[in-house]
C-alpha cells in the first residue's frame, strides 16, 4: 500500500536559524527531534533565492533557466510539469494549503489538486477551482499600527514590526492553514480511505515583516544571538546589487541592539513555525497516521536578516543566509533511513523525484533532480556540485518587476533591479564542497573558501593563487549548462 506524504514549507527560512544547525539562540525542538527519526541536510540549497522561481523549480525538478522562471511575475504555463499534477495522476488525493506563487491567478487549480485552501477562505469552503490568494498580511487594527510604525524614519525599509499583541492580525493566515491541515488529517483518519494523501502545506512565516506574538517573541534570548555579518559597505569585491540595496535601506546607523531585536523576532517566527510543525506531528500520531506518512519540511529560500546590514533577500546573490535552506525528511516507517545530520550536497529540485520514489512511481517527464532515498539510507555522496541562479540580461525589461515606488518597503531592492548597470544581471552559483563560486555576466566573479571564510567576506577570485580553482569551477558551470539548458518535451507534436 502506498504511503502518505506531507510537505510543510516555510517561506524565507535560513538553515542556520535551527538549533540543531548550531544557532544557540534558536528554539526549534520539533525540527530538532526529526533528526532522531530522519535526515536533516546541512548543505541543502534552493535554486533561486526568491519565491516564484524557487517554487517553480522545487515543484518541477527544473532549474529556473530552463523555463525562463527568473522573476516574480512569470508563473507556470499550463503545459509545464509539476509534482502536484504527477501525484494526482498517480492515485493520490492532493491537498494544497496556503501560498501559491506557482499557478497564475486566472487559472483553476483542478489539474494540480483535489482541494485547495488559501488560508482566508470560509472555513467550510474546499475549492480546487478557487484561484484567488491573499499574499498580503491579514491586518487588524493592532497590526496596522505596528505597520505604520515600521513605515517611518530609518525603520522604513527594515521590515521590522516587532511584538504582535496576539495571533489574530498579521500572521493569522498561517494559523488558518495549520488548522485546515489538522482538520484534514482528522477527516482522513475517520474516512478510512485506501487512497493515499499528498498534502502541500506552505505558509508565510518567517517571511518579513519581522513580527511575532508571545510566547515566541519573548522566548528568544538576545544575548545568545550569533555574530552578525559585517556591513557590506566595508566588504570589498562583492556584488553591486548588495551595495545598492544597503545604500537605499539606510540601516547603517542602526545600533547592534536594534539589529538584535530584528534578528530575535525572526527567530521567534521560526520558533512559531516549529510549534505549528509540532501540532501537525502530534495530530498525525494521534490519528495513527504518523508511521505511514513521510514528512518533508523545508523552505523556499532564506533571508539576510541584518547580515551585511541588509534585510530581506535578492534575486541574483547567493550568500548562505539566502541560498542555504532547511531540508528535513522523516520517511514513513517502511523506508530505510539512517537518522542524522547529513553533509551531502543536495538541491531543492531533488524533491520531485524523491517524492515520486517515496510514492513508488516514475515521473512522466525529464527533469534534473536526483532521488534522496539513497542518502536517507546512509549514503553521504549525492552531488558533486549544487547550483543557484538568477538575474537578467541588459534590456530585459520584463524581468525588472517594474511598478514599485519609494512608498513600498521593497523599493530598495526593486529600484536597484531597474538599473541597467550590473546590479540585477545574470549570475550563477556553483558550490563544490567547501568552495563556492559565483559567475557573473557583467561584473566581477566571486570565489569563497567556506571552511575558513563562512561569512563570505574574502573574494578569492581576485587572487592569482586561486586562478586554477576558479577555472575548475568555471568548467563545472559550463558542464551544468550543457546538461540542463533545455529538455525535449515528452509529448510529441504533429508535424
Amino acid at each position: 500500500m502506498k504511503k502518505n506524504i506531507f510537505l510543510f514549507v516555510a517561506d524565507q527560512m535560513r538553515n542556520d536559524s535551527l538549533a540543531h544547525m548550531g544557532n544557540p539562540a534558536a528554539i526549534t525542538p520539533n525540527l530538532d527531534a526529526l533528526v532522531d527519526e530522519g535526515v536533516s541536510f546541512e548543505n541543502a540549497y534552493c535554486q533561486n533565492p526568491v519565491c516564484v522561481p524557487s517554487r517553480n523549480s522545487f515543484l518541477t525538478g527544473l532549474y529556473p533557466h530552463v523555463g525562463g522562471h527568473r522573476t516574480m511575475h512569470y508563473l507556470q504555463r499550463d503545459d509545464e510539469p509539476n509534482i502536484l499534477k504527477e501525484m494526482k495522476n498517480n492515485g493520490y488525493e492532493v491537498i494544497w494549503i496556503g501560498r501559491n506563487d506557482v499557478v497564475p491567478a486566472d487559472r483553476k487549480k483542478t489539474d494540480y489538486c483535489d482541494e485547495y485552501y488559501d488560508g482566508v477562505l470560509d472555513e467550510n469552503t474546499r475549492d480546487a477551482e478557487n484561484s484567488e490568494v491573499d499574499h498580503g498580511a491579514t491586518m487588524n487594527e493592532a497590526s496596522k499600527k505596528l505597520q505604520e510604525k515600521m513605515l517611518s524614519g530609518d525603520n522604513y525599509y527594515s521590515f521590522y514590526m516587532g511584538k504582535l499583541p496576539d495571533g489574530e492580525g498579521y500572521g493569522k493566515t498561517d494559523w488558518n492553514c495549520v488548522e485546515k491541515a489538522l482538520d484534514y488529517i482528522d477527516r482522513r483518519s475517520q474516512e478510512k480511505s485506501d487512497k493515499p494523501f499528498f498534502v502541500y502545506c506552505t505558509i508565510a512565516f518567517p517571511h518579513p515583516p519581522y513580527a511575532c506574538e508571545d510566547p515566541w517573541y519573548s522566548s528568544i534570548d538576545r544575548h545568545l544571538l550569533p555574530k552578525r555579518r559585517p556591513n557590506i559597505k566595508d566588504v570589498p569585491n562583492k556584488a553591486s546589487m548588495l551595495y545598492g540595496i544597503n545604500q537605499k535601506q539606510q540601516l547603517d546607523n542602526w545600533t547592534e541592539s536594534r539589529f538584535d531585536e530584528l534578528r530575535a523576532t525572526y527567530l521567534a517566527m521560526v520558533s512559531r513555525f516549529d510549534a505549528q510543525l509540532g501540532l501537525i506531528k502530534d495530530k498525525l500520531k494521534a490519528t495513527n497516521l504518523y508511521d505511514d506518512t513521510s514528512l518533508i519540511v523545508f523552505s523556499d529560500h532564506g533571508d539576510y536578516t541584518g547580515d551585511y546590514s541588509i534585510t530581506e533577500k535578492v534575486q541574483n546573490c547567493f550568500e548562505d543566509p539566502i541560498s542555504n535552506v532547511p531540508l528535513l525528511i522523516k520517511p514513513a516507517k517502511s523506508i530505510a533511513v539512517v537518522p542524522r545530520i547529513s553533509k551531502a550536497q543536495v538541491e531543492l529540485l531533488d524533491l520531485p523525484t524523491t517524492i515520486a520514489a517515496l510514492a513508488d512511481f516514475d515521473l512522466s517527464y525529464t527533469q534534473f533532480g536526483k532521488s534522496l532515498l539513497p542518502v536517507l539510507a546512509g549514503q553521504e555522496i549525492h552531488k558533486d556540485a549544487v547550483f543557484c541562479e538568477g538575474g537578467r540580461i541588459h534590456g530585459e525589461t520584463q524581468a525588472m518587476e517594474l511598478g514599485h515606488g519609494p512608498s513600498s518597503p521593497y523599493w530598495p531592492r526593486l529600484s536597484t533591479q531597474y538599473s541597467e548597470g550590473p546590479e540585477h544581471t545574470k549570475a550563477v552559483m556553483c558550490k563544490m564542497g567547501d568552495y563556492k563560486y559565483i559567475m557573473r555576466l557583467y561584473e566581477l566573479d566571486e570565489l569563497y573558501y567556506l571552511k575558513e571564510d563562512p561569512m563570505e567576506l574574502n573574494n578569492l577570485a581576485v587572487k592569482p593563487e586561486y586562478q586554477e580553482m576558479l577555472q575548475e569551477m568555471k568548467n563545472r558551470v559550463t558542464q551544468f549548462y550543457m546538461e540542463t539548458t533545455d529538455f525535449v518535451p515528452n509529448k510529441r507534436d504533429k508535424r
